[in-house]
Parts: structure tokens; C-alpha cells; sequence
């Protein structure tokens, strides 16, 4: 059971949601949507086998009118907007993967009482999908300024 107050849908979440299956194509075609998603970022990739979590969350910003951080980059969530100590329903959670360069980015959905936290994002199992995420990944939380 995912503990979660909705007070509003901030509009990023509800463009976050009609994404949700938006999927890799195995192999040498690539998911249009997903090359739109890198076109957000200046990294503008043309496969959809390069890293997009972050590309997906500054594509939803844009449909939504807020301005992204144009990196595809999932840390450079970090310095956006402003930070918040308590997540809120919607925000940005920015988590450690791999080295100190990696990450991975997405929108915060809820909770569970056993510190795991609900993440709706882009490329999770290759997918737009929601998955389950330990909150000692946590590296930050972000809301528009």
C-alpha cells in the first residue's frame, strides 16, 4: 500500500502519466517519442538506448510550461528549482546510481511505511513505468522555483 496525500496533480505528473508504456524498441529502431524526449537536453541523442530518465522529466516539464534543466544528466536535477526536505506528491527525486556521475530522476507518487518510495520515470526496466526504489537512494528532492 503506497501512503500518499493528493492535494493537487501538479500538471508535469498528469504529462508524466500519459506517457506511462512509452517503451525502448529492442534492436536498431528506436521509439520516436523517446528520441523527442533526448531532443529536451542538449545531448539531442538519436537512440533511445542512451540514458533518457532525465530527458523524460525535462519533456514533461516542457508540455507542462516549466523550464527543465536541459541536461540529460539525472544529478543535474540536483541544482533545480528548489529543494524540499519532505517529498511532496509530484515532485522531483533525484537518486544515486552507479559512480558519483550517474543517477537516475523521476516523480515522487508515494510511500511505503518500509522507507521505499513509489517513482513514476523514464527508463525503469527500459520503460515509462512506476517502480519501487529504496529511500537511501535519495539524494535530493526538487520543486519548481
Amino acid at each position: 500500500m503506497i501512503e500518499v496525500i493528493e492535494q493537487f496533480e501538479p500538471l508535469w505528473l498528469a504529462m508524466a502519466k500519459t506517457e506511462l508504456g512509452q517503451a525502448e524498441i529492442p534492436g536498431s529502431n528506436n521509439n520516436p517519442r523517446i528520441l523527442e524526449y533526448h531532443k529536451t537536453t542538449t545531448l539531442k541523442a538519436a537512440d533511445d538506448e542512451i540514458a533518457w530518465c532525465s530527458s523524460y522529466v525535462n519533456w514533461c516539464m516542457m508540455k507542462a510550461g516549466q523550464i527543465g534543466t536541459g541536461s540529460a544528466q539525472a544529478r543535474s536535477w540536483l541544482s533545480w528549482g528548489k529543494e524540499i526536505k519532505v517529498p511532496a506528491y509530484g515532485c522531483v527525486v533525484i537518486m544515486s546510481r552507479g559512480d558519483l556521475h550517474q543517477g537516475h530522476v523521476g516523480f515522487y507518487m508515494g510511500r511505503k511505511p518500509d522507507d521505499v518510495i513509489a517513482i513514476l520515470g523514464g527508463n525503469q526496466g527500459n520503460t515509462v513505468s512506476v517502480a519501487w526504489f529504496s529511500i537511501q537512494k535519495v539524494l535530493g528532492y526538487r520543486w519548481p522555483a
